[in-house]
């Protein structure tokens, strides 16, 4: 009886244990917004979520949600609580975020991931105390890779720009358009297939992924590289700051540690590697590709154009009490020394 007892009385525990162990997992939900193949979905936020678990030993569980709106509404719905976390581009959300444009001026010469990580320490040191990401917590700042012209017809020149009606996604994009003469339209990237096709705008400023993964070669088959790119793209990885606090504090810990830097060059490799792909699916889709020199007339003009653009945010930088012209110095320093 005592034997019968106690066996039953083990057996009890170990399945409480295990129901235990099933209901203290925590569920992570991520808001995304790109296609379930775009690197973002398909690499970064997989392989952060294998950290997160490995750092939690299974407590939390990452899952991506798909199809929850526009991606300039990510922000206010991790701020509501409609999700845990999301990622943005901030040039969708013009007058809120001022800062992050640092990374995106033009001639930073950089990929993605030694601007991402320069990105994530610049703005530890300076961006923090302006709050712009208020409401979140920022667990990762990373940049796709160099933004270049992607266009219906081909350009002989720079100035064959001009007149023309071009995508964009806002930021800096926004004072280069001004530069090129040309028609800004305001579009998040998964709406560019679609007016390209319906020849709503002329060509696109995107990085060089975006021929494979939102199929540009079909659209847009002339594409021109501009040594070192025109600007790069801000994007943010946050979450929301009461969710992180509901987690004990060796979760919340294990996360930020898996977070931070190390998530940014994690983001940005991938947006590398996309542009890799990108250019190589090009070449083999046959599209028309223009790889500027250096010494082109069509790189020395690009130059000659974007004079002055870090003025502005320069300005703007210290209405918000940053001094624009050190980060810019420093921002500099930290992408030609990496990896470091």
């Amino acid at each position: 009886m005592i034997k019968g007892y106690l066996i039953r009385v083990l057996i009890m525990s170990s399945l409480l244990g295990l129901s235990s162990s099933v209901m203290a997992t925590q569920i992570l939900r991520i808001a995304t917004w790109a296609s379930p193949q775009h690197p973002q979905n398909s690499v970064v936020f997989p392989t952060w979520g294998k950290w997160v678990e490995e750092a939690t030993q299974g407590r939390v569980k990452v899952v991506l949600e798909y199809g929850l709106g526009h991606p300039k509404t990510m922000f206010e719905l991790v701020e509501d609580n409609v999700v845990d976390a999301s990622w943005s581009y901030h040039g969708y959300v013009p007058g809120r975020f001022v800062l992050t444009q640092a990374i995106e001026q033009p001639l930073m010469n950089a990929n993605a991931e030694a601007a991402s990580v320069a990105y994530w320490r610049i703005h530890e040191k300076y961006f923090t105390q302006a709050n712009e990401h208020a409401g979140l917590h920022v667990l990762g700042l990373f940049t796709h890779g160099p933004g270049q012209i992607q266009t219906i017809k081909p350009l002989a020149s720079l100035a064959d720009l001009n007149g023309k009606k071009i995508r964009l996604g806002g930021g800096v994009q926004t004072a280069l358009a001004e530069r090129f003469s040309v028609t800004g339209v305001s579009a998040p990237g998964s709406k560019v297939y679609e007016m390209l096709q319906q020849g709503i705008v002329d060509g696109v400023f995107m990085p060089v992924a975006s021929q494979k993964d939102y199929r540009l070669t079909e659209v847009a088959p002339n594409l021109t590289v501009l040594p070192g790119g025109m600007y790069l793209g801000s994007f943010s990885f946050f979450i929301n700051p009461d969710f992180l606090n509901s987690l004990t504090k060796d979760d919340r810990d294990a996360i930020l540690a898996v977070s931070g830097e190390k998530f940014s060059a994690l983001a940005g490799a991938a947006w590398d590697a996309g542009d890799k792909a990108g250019l190589e699916y090009a070449q083999k889709m046959g599209v028309n590709i223009h790889l500027v020199d250096r010494d082109d007339p069509m790189a020395t003009a690009f130059k000659q154009l974007v004079v002055g653009v870090d003025e502005a945010w320069i300005k703007a930088a210290a209405e918000r009490g940053v001094d624009g012209v050190a980060v810019l110095k420093e921002l500099k320093q930290q992408i030609k020394g990496y990896p470091k």
